[in-house]
């Protein structure tokens, strides 16, 4: 390709040196063109003609070779949208997913009031609890992760995003906040199956294991986290879960035989089921701090 490439040759170059490891590579070689040109979508189709300079071309072949080493999208540009907010990304965390949007609308309609105290578990780049104060300003929102890295990753997101009051704490689950109570609890924990042939395909190959797999067919978190939630919850507050689409079944089993009322699970965008609740017994008690 000539070093005056243009943007249209760039794109038709890029998509077919991903046709063979990406399921949308006219999509990949987008976004990368997008973030390294810093334009909207738009200028790329009315401006087609137009070189992008050599540095950029040099810099763009990078990108898409990574790309084609099978390196995810979201770790080569360095971040990710969701809930139509701009999260920054790397390899110490899982990348948000659109389904999980789900496990955020979920929480949005859940009965709660005003000012709930929120508690998200695992946060990661803090993609959940930074969506929700999006859109709930007067939650009192708590999130915490084990991993240093991802605590400080998710601070950064909190600052880049003017969200700061979010409290963000580094955590092995509940151990932080010890003695609070919250009415709601929201998770996306680990819980694939560490024998899954799926996790050396993919993205998945370059996300941290510790935050997608889990132990006992995937369900070893899912279920701490539901027994140990009981002890966290106000009288009717809710536990929110993300979990596999072949786990609802027995999941909304545990949360039944555990004592949460309402059990129920939500299906995502591809009708898969993604998310279980179940409301812990009694009438919610106002907060008043």
């Amino acid at each position: 390709m000539p070093v005056n490439t243009s943007i249209e040759q760039a794109l038709k170059w890029a998509s077919v040196q991903l046709e063979r490891i990406s399921e949308s590579p006219a999509l990949d070689a987008e976004v990368m063109l997008l973030h390294l040109l810093n334009q909207s979508r738009t200028y790329l189709y009315t401006w087609p003609e137009r070189p992008i300079g050599e540095e950029k071309w040099l810099a763009y072949m990078a990108m898409v070779n990574r790309r084609a080493q099978g390196h995810p999208v979201a770790h080569i540009v360095g971040e990710r949208e969701f809930w139509s907010l701009s999260f920054l990304v790397n390899d110490t965390t899982l990348i948000p997913r659109p389904d999980t949007e789900m496990l955020v609308e979920t929480a949005l309609n859940l009965p709660l009031i005003q000012t709930s105290r929120v508690l998200d578990l695992g946060t990661g780049t803090g993609a959940i609890a930074l969506s929700l104060a999006s859109e709930k300003p007067h939650w009192q929102i708590t999130a915490v992760d084990k991993v240093a890295d991802a605590v400080a990753l998710a601070k950064l997101n909190r600052e880049r995003l003017s969200l700061g009051a979010v409290n963000i704490l580094q955590s092995d689950w509940f151990s932080a906040v010890q003695g609070r109570q919250f009415e709601l609890v929201i998770s996306n924990p680990p819980y694939i199956d560490e024998q899954d042939e799926h996790l050396s395909q993919g993205d998945v190959r370059f996300e941290p294991l510790s935050a997608l797999t889990a132990p006992d067919e995937g369900f070893a978190d899912l279920f701490y986290i539901a027994r140990t939630a009981r002890d966290y919850l106000t009288p009717g507050g809710y536990l929110l879960l993300e979990h596999g689409y072949q786990q609802a079944v027995q999941l909304r089993e545990q949360l039944t035989a555990l004592g949460y009322e309402s059990v129920a699970t939500v299906r995502d965008f591809s009708s898969n089921e993604r998310c279980t609740l179940g409301r812990w017994p009694g009438a919610h008690k106002v907060s008043t701090q």
